[in-house]
Parts: C-alpha cells; structure tokens; sequence
C-alpha cells in the first residue's frame, strides 16, 4: 500500500515494544487448533523467545512412514540425504534421467511416468549425492536397471516400480544380469517404498562390501532371485530391512552373505512360487559369517522361512508363522541393533496388513528440502525448486531465527513451507525494512507470488520499529501475497503498520487466502488488500499506540467492485490492550483513489474487545465508508453491538458468506475441509 498521510498516527515511546512481547503472550491464550496438533480451542501455549538458526533436529525413536530422510542403518555415520542439497528436476525419458543420475552434482530427480529403458536390459547409472523418486504413484522405470558402480555413496530411490526386465523363458538368468536395482562397493544408500516385479535377475543386488543400506516399504513380487547380499569374503555390509512385502517370489527374500549386521523386522513374506524345490525356495538365509536378527515378521505359506549356515548367527524374536515349513533355524547370538539405532516394532500380527497399506510408491510421498541441513537459507531451498513446479516440493525449515528476506515467485507455485519446531514461535523469518526503503512491497519480509502456496507452524515478522524513526513511510510488511489458493496454518504475522498484504495481481483478477488457526498483530490497517480473504479460528491483536481515542484500524480491504467475497473473519477472537473504544474494525481503501476498489469485510462469529468503537468503520482518502460493503453477524463480548453505524448482516444473507462461498471460486477450492 503506498503511503497516506491520513494513515499515519502519532508515534509512541520505547514502552512500545515491551507492550508488544506481553500483548502476544496474552494473545496467544488461543492456540492452535488444527487437525494435526488437535489442541483445544482456547488451550494456553508456552510462548519463547525466537531462538538462534539451529542445527537439524535429531531423528525420532519411531520412523514416520512417510519421512524423508531414512532410519537403520542408513540413518548413521553421517546419515543418508541423497540429491536434497542440490536443485529439483522432473525428467519423463530416459535421456534426461540418465544425463541427471550421472552428473557430478546433486539432483532431487523425480520421475514422473513410465520410462522405458533401451536396449532391453541397460543400465542407468546413479552416482553419489542423488535422490531418484516418483512422482505419486506413476514413476516407472521399465526394462532397465539403477545401476550404482564402486565408490557411490549418499544415494536415495524411493516411490518407483521397476519392473519387466525378464526374458521369458529364462527363469534362472544365468546369462544376462538385469537386475532392477545393482549397487557395488557402495555406502549409504536408502532404497524405500519401491515396487520390483518381473525382474530377471535380481531384483534388489546390494554386493562387494556396500555398507550402511537401508530397505524399507518395498514390494518384492513375481520373481526368482529376488533380494541378493554378499559377493563378498568380506564382513562389512550393515544394512536395515523392515517393512517389506514379498509376494510370489522363490529365493533371495533376502539372502545375506558375509554381512557384518543384518537387521530384519516387520517383514512379510508370503505365497511363494515353485514350493516344491526342497533347496532353492526360502525365505530368509543367514549365509558366511553373517550376524542376522530377525523380529515381529510374519511368514505365511512360506518354505524354509528362515534358516542359517552353520559358520553365521541367526536370533529369531516375536515372529508369526502360518503354515511353514521345512528350516527354522536359530543360533548364536548375532547382535542388538539397539546398540546402533532406536527405530518401533510393530506387533507382528498387524503386519500385513500395515505392509499392504504402506508398501510399495504412494501417491502421498513428495520431495522435502530441509533449511539449513540441505540448503543454507529459505531462498536458496525456493530457488532449488523447479520453475512451473507441478508436485508439491515441502521445504522443512528448522527452529531458529532467519533474518532474511524471501520471494516465492510466480514461476515456483505449490510449494509447501513448514516450521519443523514444536510451535510456531520457534522458527521465525524476520527483517526490519519500512516502505521509506523500496514502497510498502519492498518493505514485506516474505513475498508470495505463486499459486498454490502453504505455509505452516511458522512466525512471520517485519520488527522495525516504528517508534525509533521519523519517516514518511512507516508501513513494514510481514508478509505479502499475491498468488491464489495460498493456505495459512498455525502462523504468526507480527508487525505494525500494514502487517499481513493479502493482494492479487491486478484489480479484476481474484486471489484466495485462507488463514487458520493462526495469530496476526498490528496496529493501523495490518490486515489489508483486495484478495478474498477468510481467517478463521484465529487470534488478532490491536496495538495500542498510546492514544486515548484513535488506536488505527485492522482491516483495509480494497475489493473489486465486481468480487462479492472480500474480508471474512470469523469464528475468530480479536484482541487489544488500547483503551475501550479506541479502534475501529475498518476502512475502505482505495488505492491511488481507484473507484472500482470497494471493500467488502465481513466479521461473524468473533469475540470483539472493549477497545473497538462504538461506530467502527470510518472513511479513508476522501471515500465514505458508508459506500463500502462492511457488515457485522452474531458478534459477541465486550466491543459488539448492535447500532445504526454497525451494518449487521441478515440471516438469509449469511447463509451465502461462509467460509467455502468465500473460497471455493470456480474450481472447488476447500482447504478447510482439510
């Protein structure tokens, strides 16, 4: 918003910023209460102080199914983050997948699609510091082989199906060697929620001395040598299997030669092929000089479920056995993968049926780039995302304090930006720069220009201090938006003067922002613009600026004369600690006297303090705000009331001034229903 001298209200005292701090300890009695943290409406919260840029949190004792970043053993010694540091890509032919999975630097490579590998059989070679995944359910790499060759290290693929590489006829493959997945001499890799089917060789071949593997959620299917270890005289490999489904296949399910730690749990094998072969049909096998432990397992249909050379060790715990047959053979004492890592059991009888559910590429698997752990600064993690993004890319952002601008631009929309602290005060982006230096846009400390933005359990804030300095642009934004369907949850906006912009490109064109759950403080016109606006379940703060009649005004919206949906606020607590009848709710705005811009504001459902005047709405630059389009419905507490100079909304109309009429636009549109 540029600046208007009508605008501008006397400045206070250096008491002004203490106020602040213990005005949003007090405000924030109403805390979040989305579905993710199910806190209770009203539930006071601990508020800290913004803490110094921390360091990546450490991992939890249970694995989320869906996290990002692996457990067992490819959790240590460093841990396993593939490609995260380095730029995002989609690639839907085989050339492009193959020039990204060789380059010297890091790629996030999302395969979206069914790629087809030529010749039949070749491979794709995948060096160091690479993340291949799918995209949702659709990626594909087919007739072909992830080929990783001595040396590589950091490797991720996730959420593929690699498949039909087998020769019909060839049941044993002793002539060729296409596996789906082949890794020499390797460290640090993260196979997880793949799907292998029709392979010819081996499906998953993790040989010569490859240390810290983790495989997780894969479905192994339609094979004969399926899940290969060793090719070794060696004992090195450590390696992590849970989780895994193993379906119609004969042999290697895994087989672990000579490996140092073989850590097997919550795996279910079932309805082998070719059950009649009294040797080479098996399940586990425990081969050399390998320490196995195998726990919570199930194995139904299974022949020789688990079974161990005499020279290797093999523990057996808390495993499930329907209709086995042939070894079941246990001893030595092998080792306690506790000693190496935390990680949950889950009871053997729920897994397979959580294997069935889990397993396998899931549409709901995207990629994260952590701030600082894979990049720097917030900016560097956006400009890693691709321009004209089409799947969600979650930029993780960890506790501290980022004094930084940001600009998510209009060529970068669905990106997800999320605090990874326990409350939103613990990660917060911040700057200081007023409109007197580069206009009221210049000012915003965090610019969201694309579509299809979320932003989560963070704090947003713009702390110059308007009492410090006499200047003639005095308005600080904490954040502007511009993009349409643009999610605000569990967030703070702290500022002054023109705190939260919620805009749109140009006049006719409609914007949507929805805001829950969230706490936004300010004193003259902080919550402002002509996008469709709905905050709900939130708390808003009015500053007291030290005067006894004229605090400043919440809202400023400047809506498009044709856009029926302006402000909403609603179910809603607006507090202050300015004397009673000191702030109003509202004025219209608009900007540089364009007479299309009429604000339409309405405030439902909302707890109003003693603080708001008695006649609420006033003009602004010369334009009534009788002519605006400002309506009250079924406020409540101290500052509500019904009178000639507070339009009150009628109960047929607020049928059609709800949150999903406010949002839903011509695409449905219902991130509340999230």
């Amino acid at each position: 918003m540029t600046h208007l001298h009508g605008k501008r209200l006397p400045s206070l005292g250096p008491g002004r910023v203490l106020a602040t701090v213990v005005g949003l300890v007090a405000a924030l009695a109403l805390g979040a209460i989305g579905e993710a943290r199910a806190v209770p409406a009203f539930q006071p919260r601990t508020v800290e102080q913004p803490r110094t840029v921390a360091t990546e949190q450490r991992p939890t004792v249970a694995a989320d199914r869906w996290t990002d970043r692996p457990h067992g053993f490819a959790s240590l010694d460093g841990g396993t983050t593939g490609g995260a540091a380095g730029k995002v890509v989609t690639v839907t032919d085989q050339a492009a997948l193959a020039t990204y999975a060789a380059a010297e630097e890091p790629y996030v490579i999302r395969v979206a699609g069914a790629i087809a590998v030529e010749p039949f059989g070749s491979d794709i070679v995948v060096t160091s510091d690479k993340t291949i995944i799918g995209v949702g359910d659709t990626g594909e790499i087919v007739h072909g082989e992830l080929h990783l060759n001595p040396g590589t290290h950091n490797v991720i693929i996730r959420n593929l199906t690699i498949r039909d590489s087998a020769i019909a006829g060839n049941w044993d493959c002793k002539d060729t060697d296409f596996d789906g997945i082949q890794m020499d001499t390797v460290h640090h890799v993260w196979v997880d929620h793949n799907r292998f089917s029709n392979i010819c060789d081996g499906q998953l071949d993790v040989r010569k001395d490859s240390e810290y593997v983790t495989v997780s959620y894969n479905r192994f299917e339609n094979n004969n040598k399926t899940f290969g270890l060793g090719w070794t005289t060696n004992v090195k490999t450590q390696i992590t299997i849970d989780h895994n489904w193993f379906a119609h296949t004969k042999q290697r399910n895994p087989s672990v030669d000579n490996a140092a730690y073989a850590h097997l749990y919550n795996n279910y094998l079932t309805a082998q092929v070719d059950p009649g072969d009294p040797v080479w049909t098996y399940g586990n096998w425990s081969r050399g000089r390998t320490k196995m432990v195998i726990e919570n397992s199930y194995y139904q249909d299974v022949q020789h479920p688990y079974q161990a050379d005499a020279t290797a060790e093999l523990v057996q715990r808390g495993s499930i056995l329907r209709n086995t047959t042939g070894r079941h053979d246990e001893w030595g004492t092998a080792f306690d993968p506790r000693d190496f890592y935390a990680y949950r059991l889950d009871p053997a009888a729920a897994v397979p049926a959580l294997v069935r559910r889990f397993s396998g590429p899931q549409q709901r698997i995207g990629v994260t780039l952590h701030v600082p752990g894979d990049h720097p600064t917030v900016q560097a993690a956006v400009d890693a995302v691709p321009d004209e993004n089409s799947q969600t890319v979650t930029i993780a952002v960890a506790p501290g304090t980022y004094r930084a601008k940001v600009l998510i631009p209009a060529t970068k929309p669905n990106i997800v930006l999320e605090g990874t602290g326990h409350d939103r005060s613990d990660t917060v982006i911040v700057h200081d720069t007023p409109a007197e230096y580069g206009g009221s846009t210049g000012s915003a400390t965090v610019r969201i220009a694309a579509n299809d933005v979320t932003a989560r359990n963070l704090t947003f804030s713009n702390d110059f201090d308007e009492a410090a300095v006499e200047l003639k642009g005095e308005q600080a934004l904490a954040m502007k938006t511009t993009g349409d369907r643009i999610v605000f949850e569990d967030t703070a906006f702290l500022g002054n003067q023109d705190t939260l912009m919620t805009d749109s490109p140009k006049l006719d064109l409609i914007s949507r922002v929805y805001i829950r759950d969230s706490y936004i403080e300010g004193d003259v016109d902080f919550v402002y613009g002509r996008a469709t606006t709905v905050i709900e379940r939130s708390v808003i703060r009015a500053l007291s600026r030290g005067s006894a009649t004229n605090n400043g005004y919440i809202t400023a919206a400047s809506t498009w004369t044709g856009n029926p949906y302006g402000f909403l606020i609603t179910r809603s607590r607006i507090v202050s600690d300015a004397p009673a009848g000191s702030f109003h709710l509202g004025r219209p705005w608009h900007p540089g006297g364009e007479p299309e811009a009429v604000a339409q504001v309405l405030i439902r459902d909302t707890a109003l303090p003693a603080a708001i005047k008695s006649s609420p709405w006033t003009d602004m630059g010369g334009f009534s705000w009788q002519d605006a389009r400002f309506a009250e419905y079924r406020n409540y507490g101290p500052g509500a009331a019904v009178t000639a100079d507070r339009p009150q909304m009628s109960p047929s109309e607020a049928t059609s001034h709800t949150v999903a009429d406010y949002l839903e636009g011509t695409d449905g549109w219902a991130p509340y229903a999230r």
